[in-house]
């Protein structure tokens, strides 16, 4: 059996940035350097490069040493001798093998030289790197209008030969993985100019890495080039002769600015041509009027005292989704099992109390089978998805479980019974931290998938002799354990019932209030509902002072 690859020496020097201990070797002899990322397929072997030394900086080791090559066109790479001899780099070519040999400077002297290995592509210095000016930095005063900083050298020399000379050009020393260790070594420089383009690699990392490097620059001063699809970098653009294209792209260059902060006078297309969030009404009019319907990509709380009906209100709204749109709906009950579940859904479709099993089971067989069909059809509809549970819960997996539900399954709407029941599974003992926990996620969730989300949450017990079960009016501030739930909710409809009162019609009768909506503003009462105690079902009421009923 094969020997897992693990690391057995470490703090070793780099052979590419020079580091003197960031390089851990592996039982098979790869390395990686911690400090440039640079991986080492062989670093005792192939990877090795002949006659190379790395000497710590001091002035008489630092001072004149030699190297290799004379000043000439870097034919490799297109660029020409009067600029190789501005920024110091010597080459030298023999058959199809070729070397360059790039300064690095503290102040006015050269600290050390990185050497290009043109055929096998690999690096190593004479001197030392560490301490050491951007590539091209010794050559450009402080304070001017443009500086441009590239990934490599050859770019650095390619660039500043296709603006004509005429801009500050530098390059990083240890690749786009150390771009910024690099710049903040020499943030003062940097920051001196008005504006800076950053002109890395075009591929993933480059862009990645160059926003990064925007984040630590002063607001304002970060511009990103972007390069034509087909070149890779500044280089491979001079090779191809597109100097034009090239100084097109750099004049063009936007100023960065931060992920989420919107420059709106570029954004008319996209205003235009928005994916408009699909809406359904709510199966009562009263909320329709406040809140124009229920929309995806929103957080709905629905919330009430114990036993008002909160769980009546969305079992309604499950069956109104299913029964008339197409959409599929995914269900998490944390209260109940998923046959509880199924038996409230069936229960308003045969407008029977089927959840109650004395009556379930004097229920004609055929007539529960029809009802079955019609809601939740053929086995391969697949339209409603519950999540099953043995009692307990753990917070990721609900959270895995609804992501599942919207991505996997397709469910466009989600149900959640209820907040406290989340807020248990996650192991903090403080409550309110636990909620803003999982309010906030469910918010990021509700943004990434677009799927719109029905949230059930309690009340906490108020002051005073009249409580939320003998009708007490709801406000945002009874919402329990944080505000967390009023402020990342788009929507909150609370229940208000006296289900105390002697009178048969008031201790039946919900009223629906809205407390908060993102999408209209319009808050207050909206209607009522009467619960029906034959067929289990709400019915919806106005008018509720003098009892008259309208069916709508």
């Amino acid at each position: 059996m094969k020997e897992k690859r693990h690391f057995v020496t470490y703090h070793k020097p780099c052979r590419v940035c020079g580091s003197s201990d960031a390089v851990s070797i592996n039982n098979d002899d790869t390395a990686r350097c911690f400090s440039c990322e640079h991986w080492y397929t062989s670093y005792h072997g192939e990877d090795k490069v002949e006659d190379f030394t790395v000497h710590q900086r001091n002035s008489k080791e630092t001072s004149g040493f030699k190297t290799g090559g004379s000043f000439q066109s870097l034919k490799d790479r297109n660029i020409a001798e009067e600029t190789a001899r501005k920024y110091g780099v010597k080459s030298e070519y023999t058959d199809d093998k070729g070397k360059h040999y790039y300064p690095y400077y503290i102040a006015n002297e050269v600290s050390g030289t990185k050497i290009r290995n043109c055929t096998t592509k690999e690096f190593n210095w004479i001197g030392s790197p560490k301490g050491v000016m951007l590539f091209g930095q010794q050559l450009f005063q402080k304070g001017g209008k443009f500086l441009t900083i590239c990934e490599g050298e050859c770019d650095a020399m390619a660039a500043h030969e296709m603006m004509d000379s005429k801009w500050p050009v530098v390059s990083i020393k240890n690749g786009v993985q150390g771009a910024l260790k690099d710049i903040k070594e020499n943030l003062e420089f940097v920051e001196s100019f008005d504006f800076v383009v950053i002109n890395f690699d075009n591929d993933n990392l480059g862009k990645k890495k160059s926003i990064e490097v925007a984040d630590l620059l002063s607001p304002g001063k970060a511009k990103i080039l972007t390069l034509p699809d087909e070149f890779k970098d500044a280089n491979d653009m001079l090779r191809n002769n597109r100097r034009d294209a090239y100084k097109s792209s750099w004049w063009n260059a936007k100023a960065y600015t931060p992920a989420g902060v919107l420059n709106i006078s570029e954004m008319k297309k996209e205003y235009f041509t928005r994916k408009e969030m699909e809406s359904i009404p709510y199966p009562w009019q009263g909320l329709n009027d406040k809140l124009y319907g229920l929309r995806q990509g929103e957080l709905v709380t629905l919330t009430g005292g114990t036993g008002l009906g909160k769980s009546s209100v969305t079992r309604e709204l499950e069956h109104w989704i299913l029964k008339n749109t197409n959409d599929n709906l995914g269900i998490l009950a944390l209260e109940e099992n998923w046959q509880r579940t199924v038996d409230g859904l069936l229960s308003i479709e045969a407008n029977t109390r089927l959840y109650i099993k004395q009556i379930r089971e004097d229920y004609p067989t055929e007539k529960l089978n029809m009802h079955y069909e019609t809601l939740y059809g053929k086995e391969d509809d697949n339209r409603l998805w519950v999540h099953s549970h043995l009692g307990e819960h753990n917070v990721d997996e609900l959270f895995s479980k609804i992501r599942y539900m919207v991505q996997g399954l397709d469910c466009k709407w989600i149900i959640v019974d209820h907040l406290g029941m989340m807020t248990s599974a996650l192991s903090e003992g403080d409550e309110r931290r636990a909620i803003d926990n999982i309010m906030t996620r469910l918010r990021s969730l509700v943004e990434e998938t677009g799927a719109g989300l029905v949230l059930v949450s309690h009340l906490r017990r108020i002051d005073g002799n009249r409580g939320h079960e003998q009708g007490a009016e709801v406000s945002l501030a009874h919402l329990r354990g944080s505000n967390g739930i009023s402020q990342i909710s788009d929507c909150v409809i609370a229940l208000e019932r006296n289900q105390q009162s002697d009178d048969v019609i008031e201790a039946s009768t919900t009223r629906l209030r809205i407390l908060k909506s993102r999408y209209t503003g319009d808050v207050g009462l909206a209607g009522a509902l009467h619960y029906d105690k034959q067929t289990g079902r709400l019915k919806e009421v106005f008018d509720f002072e003098d009892g008259e009923e309208v069916e709508l």
